[in-house]
């Protein structure tokens, strides 16, 4: 606005622009930032209240709680079915290193891990929705079931979510489980398992409680870190699906300049990293019990 007016010769209207400011982003600009961002904190920690929506033209409170769960649902999902597969395709092909099922799933899961996710999901969408028609190609239920804790309404859920989790499972799907392989295959290695052996132990007892347990410890962060990541690549997939969840308003957040609403966001997203991170630390210690010992010879 300032550019504009001095670009037609006009005088600057300073009090008008902040008019605009404090309609667009909910905040007083004559107020010093760091005042600003401290009562805008406190807002929403005490009162919930992390504004209104310009483009809705309702609290943004509401919005998240109303988008939420449908992106919670279909992230968590689409990460703990990647994740899993993920551990026994890398497990399975470090056992059969060398034969040609390690062959063919190393060159699926390369080729799998570069293909971005939302050419999956564009490809997905235009077969299975389009031409086959064997899912919905747009919604989070069916309208014409009643809301609720009943099956037809259940069935339709899942039935409008099958998409959206087969693209989060793309998600980094081949790239941990070629990293899995990696770690089992070093493992395995180990002097330590050599001896296991000479114990007699059971070949499932050293697969489950020496050689899988050790191989996944690095994995382990990068899966809890990986909620955020899930959630940011959400905002392309649920625009594809036309999924109204958190990453679908963020799309349109951005779209329409509303800022109040892309705020909210941001600390939603800020919000699932940071405790992701958390919770990997602190149940570290439950994967490897080295972790949760005061001796540090053992790191």
């Amino acid at each position: 606005m300032i550019q504009d007016a001095l670009q037609q010769g006009q005088d600057v209207n300073i009090e008008q622009i902040n008019r605009m400011i404090e309609l667009r982003t909910n905040i007083d600009p004559e107020q010093p930032i760091l005042e600003a961002y401290a009562e805008y904190m406190v807002n929403i920690v005490v009162y919930q209240d992390f504004g209104e929506s310009l483009w809705r033209g309702e609290p943004v409170f509401d919005i998240l709680f109303r988008a939420m769960p449908w992106s919670i649902f279909v992230s968590i999902y689409g990460l703990l079915i990647g994740f899993s597969a993920n551990i026994v395709l890398g497990a399975l092909m470090a056992y059969k290193e060398g034969s040609r099922f390690d062959n063919v799933a190393s060159i699926g899961a390369t080729f799998l891990n570069s293909v971005p996710y939302y050419v999956g999901a564009i490809l997905m969408l235009s077969f299975l929705g389009f031409k086959f028609g064997w899912f919905p190609t747009r919604g989070r239920y069916d309208p014409s079931t009643t809301a609720g804790f009943n099956i037809p309404f259940m069935l339709s859920v899942l039935h409008h979510s099958a998409l959206p989790i087969a693209s989060s499972i793309i998600v980094g799907f081949g790239g941990s489980a070629l990293a899995m392989r990696g770690n089992c295959i070093r493992v395995m290695g180990e002097n330590y398992l050599r001896v296991a052996r000479l114990r007699g132990l059971s070949d499932n007892r050293i697969a489950i409680r020496y050689v899988g347990r050790n191989a996944i410890l690095p994995l382990y962060t990068s899966f809890m870190i990986g909620i955020a990541a899930i959630f940011s690549s959400s905002i392309i997939m649920e625009q594809i699906y036309t999924y109204p969840g958190i990453g679908w308003y963020t799309y349109e957040a951005l779209s329409q300049r509303d800022y109040p609403l892309l705020m909210g966001l941001l600390i939603f997203f800020s919000t699932i990293t940071i405790t992701g991170i958390m919770i990997a630390d602190l149940t570290y210690g439950l994967i490897d019990p080295r972790a949760g010992t005061n001796d540090k010879e053992s790191y």
